[in-house]
């Protein structure tokens, strides 16, 4: 079995119109919302085999908040750029290149692509995985190149608005 959390950076800041798409760090929100959902994460004993990040700044500055939350090597993180605003079939494309030595891996990036993916993952009606928003899903498979569209089934779904009891 393998376990995919797919995670939208947090909330970033539009204070500064001069810096690139990519360099826009996080708003106050993201700031908090990152480690709440680092906290929530580690509630939950996720522990990631693998973590893969944009390079943009608002996704790597949410990884490193909840990867240090989960007790994950911050110099273990990989940056892929191909995550940065990545379509559908490219995210599918780096999970089926993942190695199989990991069971799980937990990916950092954007959307509308995130939502579009999970979506096609689970057969899902997601509107939207929102700003610092988790998504989680196992696949009954033996190795990353046999996860694909349709089989996979949700584990949870979690983002920082949502009431937890």
């Amino acid at each position: 079995m393998k376990t995919l959390y797919i995670v939208r950076h947090a909330k970033s800041s539009w204070d500064h119109p001069q810096l690139s798409d990519k360099d826009r760090p996080l708003s106050k929100r993201g700031e908090r919302d990152a480690p709440k959902m680092g906290q929530r994460l580690y509630n939950r004993g996720i522990s990631p085999d693998l973590i893969l990040s944009s390079p943009a700044n608002r996704a790597i500055t949410t990884c490193k908040t909840i990867a240090r939350a989960l007790g994950y090597p911050l110099e273990n993180i990989e940056i892929d750029d191909h995550l940065y605003h990545a379509s559908e079939d490219l995210l599918l494309d780096i999970v089926n290149n993942t190695n199989d030595i990991w069971l799980s891996l937990m990916i950092f990036g954007h959307n509308p692509g995130f939502t579009d993916f999970a979506n096609s993952l689970t057969d899902g009606d997601l509107d939207n995985i929102p700003t610092c928003g988790v998504f989680a899903c196992t696949f009954e498979v033996g190795s990353w190149q046999e996860v694909g569209f349709g089989n996979g089934s949700l584990l949870f779904f979690d983002y920082p608005k949502k009431k937890i009891y």
